[in-house]
């Protein structure tokens, strides 16, 4: 027997459609899981693929601060090793141009006092009255 079309629902399709590997499944569900990490960073609701991600973001801060501050700890250790060692590091602070000092000083700006606003009764003020 040979399919020659396939009716489903109202729609015909090639025969070639049902010729779904494992691979071309894998595939559409890794990049739904992708596509659901994205959205949960972007959003700031947390689900389980976006949870290695969240960490090494974690982890990236917290080695850049023991790289501008006293602070430190051991995996941070490791890591202030090898850029001491990485020659790109050197030659970026070799190259760095020294901050020049402004000639003039800065204006102070006063903050001016708040004002009282009624609020038409928004936050339930005007039945006290």
């Amino acid at each position: 027997m040979h399919v020659k079309k396939v009716y489903d629902d109202g729609a015909i399709f090639e025969p070639k459609i049902l010729d779904i590997t494992t691979q071309d499944i894998r595939s559409r569900f890794q990049t739904s899981i992708t596509n659901m990490a994205s959205i949960s960073l972007a959003s700031g609701y947390i689900t389980k693929p976006a949870m290695p991600h969240l960490l090494i973001n974690a982890f990236k801060n917290l080695a850049f601060t023991t790289f501008t501050t006293d602070y430190t700890f051991k995996q941070a250790d490791a890591l202030k090793e090898a850029a001491k060692k990485a020659p790109v590091v050197a030659a970026v602070k070799e190259e760095a141009p020294k901050a020049k000092k402004p000639k003039d000083e800065p204006k102070v700006v006063e903050k001016e006092p708040e004002a009282d606003v009624n609020m038409g009764g928004l936050f339930g003020e005007d039945e006290d009255m």
